[in-house]
């Protein structure tokens, strides 16, 4: 598999907390709350086990608690905040660590219709028996409920508002009626069930879910990851599983990691003090996509370089990957390299930043 789901991925560390959890578990749950947020956030010695596991979603812990909690419950959970946040990564592990089936997942887009949410028909087979319950196709999110596990909706705000008020009769009422069968014609919720769904909140006016949708999600906000310790610790976690992914053996230098964690920091103040549009990246600056520059980076180096990361490299990975609108944000990175690099390159003679202020000069040398 080119990415394994997170039940696939991580199935022994899964087996393991089934195999000692002796907590109490609502519904169908294959693992109690508190073994939920172990798999997420990790253990501690104060967990007594015999295993360490690793943390997989780096975040305030009461973010991930609510989201149990709200599952738990018999509302949605919608959550909300920045691109590369880690919103579906999240969606994935809860769903993973709750049904051991993270792959229930409908796609919010402008093409979304209501059959994507609910059902479909097999056309060869109504023409040859007609409509029944084996020519149905049913949705993701009807599987879901079948089963009683959880089903996911991502980016839920990029859908029409007719198709997101699909969601409003299965979260409250629990059944999807078929009017085109005479029996059988209700789909009823199992014990379990619920959704995650994820928003952007960039998107906020593109499609505005209704009062009543609102009503039936228990909202959490992710924020974007500000905090440097934090912010190191995803992106060596997920550079690490790149590595693996792309049998690379490349040791991350810790001064270009902190180079990296210093220009987002710096490009994110001056977007937060900007007076217009046309002073902003486009880029939304998140985690996300610091783990994109340094992955092209490091493959960079990898294909076409002796194999070892350096700050020029880094430097013209991360103005190809951020100037994507011409010639506005190719000026905003010129006026960063001039006015906060340049200087901090002199201050650090023989040091990578004088390195990293040519890579970046040239790249937008050739892009310009």
């Amino acid at each position: 598999m080119l990415r394994a789901p997170a039940e696939i991925k991580y199935a022994d560390e899964l087996d393991y907390l089934e195999s000692i959890d002796t907590g109490f578990k609502p519904f169908s749950w294959r693992l109690s709350p508190r073994m939920v947020r172990i798999f997420v956030l990790g253990s501690e010695r104060s967990d007594g086990l015999d295993r360490e596991i690793p943390q997989k979603w780096f975040g305030d812990r009461s973010f991930v608690e609510r989201s149990i909690v709200t599952l738990a419950s018999d509302r949605g959970l919608l959550l909300i905040g920045d691109p590369g946040t880690g919103k579906s990564w999240l969606a994935e592990l809860l769903a993973a660590a709750i049904s051991r089936n993270s792959t229930l997942v409908v796609q919010g887009t402008a093409g979304t219709t209501e059959d994507h949410i609910k059902y479909s028909w097999n056309v060869s087979m109504v023409i040859a028996k007609g409509q029944s319950r084996e020519s149905m196709i049913p949705s993701p999110i009807m599987t879901a409920m079948e089963r009683g596990v959880i089903g996911r909706f991502e980016e839920l705000t990029r859908s029409t508002s007719d198709v997101q008020d699909a969601l409003i009769s299965i979260l409250s009422e629990k059944y999807v009626s078929i009017p085109e069968l005479d029996d059988d014609n209700i789909v009823f919720a199992q014990p379990g069930f619920s959704i995650i769904a994820t928003a952007n909140s960039r998107d906020r006016g593109v499609n505005d879910l209704s009062s009543a949708l609102k009503r039936r999600f228990n909202f959490v906000r992710i924020p974007v990851v500000t905090n440097k310790k934090s912010e190191a610790e995803i992106v060596r976690f997920r550079t690490a599983e790149l590595l693996r992914r792309h049998q690379i053996d490349l040791e991350l230098p810790p001064t270009l990691l902190d180079i990296l964690l210093q220009s987002f920091a710096d490009l994110r103040a001056a977007a937060a003090s900007a007076t217009g549009e046309d002073e902003k990246l486009e880029s939304a600056l998140s985690t996300a996509e610091q783990i994109g520059v340094l992955e092209d980076a490091i493959l960079h180096s990898r294909f076409f370089g002796d194999s070892t990361l350096k700050a020029a490299t880094l430097a013209g990975s991360l103005v190809g990957s951020l100037a994507r609108r011409s010639p506005e944000d190719l000026a905003i990175l010129n006026k960063y390299l001039h006015g906060v690099v340049e200087p901090r390159s002199k201050q650090d003679e023989g040091g990578s930043w004088k390195e990293f202020l040519d890579g970046g000069r040239n790249a937008i040398a050739t892009l310009s």
